[in-house]
């Protein structure tokens, strides 16, 4: 989920702007500015940053039509939850606190109010079109950890980085086209990076704390996107997310938050890469024993990495007809056995064992050591074990050298190798040439925040939070009960095998809310990887499932918003 493959170990000159007021006497223009604003936060205790944007113009060529547009490269300062604009304000002296969020007779403010963060954007506006009819589309990535840079450089943005379909990419220079895929010809497109990535930087006392968890992240998006609605007089346009990986997490509990508690329906959530349980994750399952369903919903993403490497014996052309075999056995026979445990009759073991060889492309032998249970790191270390290569974990189609030989599971992701250097150089070229923003500052493309993320969270009608592997499912949930207009799209790569397409249809399915809201909810499915749009086909079936989704869910009329869903019986594309 691209959130640890680019830490980088700088601190750019605004996130050190408070070090710098403390610690240095003016010498130059810099200190004393630096000084400035010390005295002007001193003044105002809690405020460390300001809004920034530099405006720039520029086109695009979508599938042939030109889309003028003007670019805004900047920031907006958000705060956490129970953050009052009376500096030094109290509990009791603000709103009431919602359920669980604090004590009003503690005397003291909910959250951290001291705490700021500045969260980057790039915001394109097409020319020409009225606010109060042109969809517009917030987009981010996920990791939690990671930057905007993906969407941006490789999916929707108006230039694209060109890498390699399923190799790795050679290095600078690097080829920066015309995106002809880009959404613009159909929405107006913000990407957003998370505080603490890019361009975003956080502040204040316990600053971690404040933005760094499940509940904490989703606050911080929601008052972005009601603070930028207001700063560009879109509170009227349809509105859309779209998140990838760990930004499907965060949309599932962003629909809920601007539907029910910031009175702000959506038109539509957009999902790429999709996980909204992670203890369905196939990463570590073997650390939860005695929960057997990842393995059996990460299956059919291990028959089709071993029918792309030519693992199958005997293995069909049609591809999506094997995995719909793949997924029939995987819950019908394989899940089965797995549950039955140490009671599985050992002729029915061997029997199930044989079948799985033949979807996994992975020996018999193996399989029966590893007691049928075989995690991502594992397959992705054993699948082409012959070869000494590791196939890729996002995408696996790709394949790299394996690192260490004895390991039992792979150490790296060869598709993040093969193609991040490419995303990292672009972005930081085009920002500053093309957007005119950041000359002097340091762009982080993800941050390590596994150490303090708080996983805690608080489910739709409970009143406590509670710690445990986020499950968000609740939340999309009452999101689409609380709107029942409110129309999902999920996209999913078939050589995705850190959120497993399969994984992804089972959560939709099994969503706690009236069936007929299923009706809402539509599939969509590549022959492609984690990040879709690295796959050139792919990229363009991505455009046109997504600009025909918003199309439809964008006029007034109940017959332009109506039948959302392709059931995922029959996976397309």
């Amino acid at each position: 989920m691209k959130s640890n493959k680019l830490a980088l170990a700088v601190i750019s000159a605004a996130a050190l702007c408070l070090s710098a007021c403390n610690d240095n006497a003016g010498k130059n223009n810099q200190q004393a500015a630096t000084r400035s604003h010390a005295e002007h936060a001193a003044k105002t205790p809690g405020q460390y940053f300001k809004p920034e944007q530099v405006t720039t113009q520029g086109s695009v060529t979508v599938e042939g039509n030109r889309v003028d547009y003007t670019a805004v490269a900047g920031t907006l300062v958000v705060h956490p939850k129970g953050w009052d604009d009376v500096p030094g304000a109290t509990q009791s002296e603000q709103a009431p606190a919602q359920p669980g969020a604090g004590s009003e007779e503690s005397g003291k403010p909910q959250g951290n109010p001291t705490a700021e963060a500045s969260m980057f954007y790039v915001a394109y506006f097409k020319k020409g079109a009225a606010p109060s009819t042109r969809p517009i589309t917030f987009l981010y990535n996920g990791g939690p950890g990671s930057a905007t840079i993906w969407l941006h450089m490789g999916a929707f943005g108006p230039r694209r980085i060109r890498t390699s379909d399923d190799t790795h990419t050679p290095p600078a220079p690097y080829d920066l086209v015309n995106n002809d895929y880009s959404l613009l010809d159909a929405s107006d497109l913000v990407f957003i990076d998370a505080p603490g990535t890019g361009f975003s930087r956080i502040a204040g006392k316990e600053k971690d704390k404040a933005f760094y968890g499940v509940d904490q992240d989703a606050h911080a998006f929601a008052e972005f996107i009601t603070e930028f609605l207001s700063k560009y007089n879109r509170w009227n346009s349809p509105k859309f997310l779209f998140g990838e990986s760990y930004g499907t997490t965060r949309s599932a509990l962003l629909a809920n938050l601007l539907t029910t508690e910031y009175d702000t329906d959506l038109n539509g959530v957009i999902l790429l890469s999709q996980i909204l349980n992670f203890d369905l994750s196939v990463d570590g399952a073997q650390r939860n024993p005695g929960v057997d369903l990842p393995y059996a919903l990460a299956l059919p993403t291990y028959a089709a990495t071993a029918w792309y490497h030519h693992k199958v014996a005997g293995a069909p052309a049609d591809l999506e007809a094997f995995l719909k075999q793949a997924e029939q056995f995987s819950m019908t026979e394989y899940l089965p056995a797995l549950e039955a445990g140490a009671a599985l009759d050992p002729g029915r073991r061997q029997q199930v064992i044989a079948k799985l060889a033949q979807y996994t492309g992975l020996s018999p032998d193996y399989l029966n050591k590893a007691n049928m249970r075989v995690n991502g790191g594992e397959f992705e270390k054993n699948l082409l074990g012959d070869s000494d290569e590791t196939t890729g974990r996002l995408d696996t189609r790709f394949a790299g050298p394996t690192l260490d030989p004895l390991s039992e599971g792979a150490e790296y992701d060869p598709q993040a190798a093969a193609i991040s250097s490419a995303y990292v150089s672009a972005f930081n070229t085009y920002v500053r040439q093309s957007l005119k923003y950041g000359m002097d500052k340091t762009y982080k493309p993800s941050n390590n925040v596994f150490r303090s993320w708080d996983r805690k969270h608080q489910q739709p009608h409970s009143q406590f939070s509670i710690e445990q592997t986020p499950n968000v499912m609740p939340d999309l949930a009452n999101a689409m009960k609380y709107d029942p207009n409110l129309k999902v799209l999920l996209n999913a790569g078939y050589y995705d095998l850190a959120t497993p397409f399969f994984e992804g249809i089972y959560e939709m399915q099994h969503l706690p809310m009236p069936q007929k809201l299923q009706a809402n909810i539509s599939f969509r499915f590549y022959q492609s990887g984690h990040m879709v749009y690295a796959h050139e086909p792919a990229l363009k079936a991505l455009h046109d499932n997504t600009a025909e989704f918003i199309r439809a869910n964008s006029g007034g009329s109940p017959a332009a918003s109506s039948g959302a869903g392709s059931a995922p019986a029959a996976p397309g594309q």
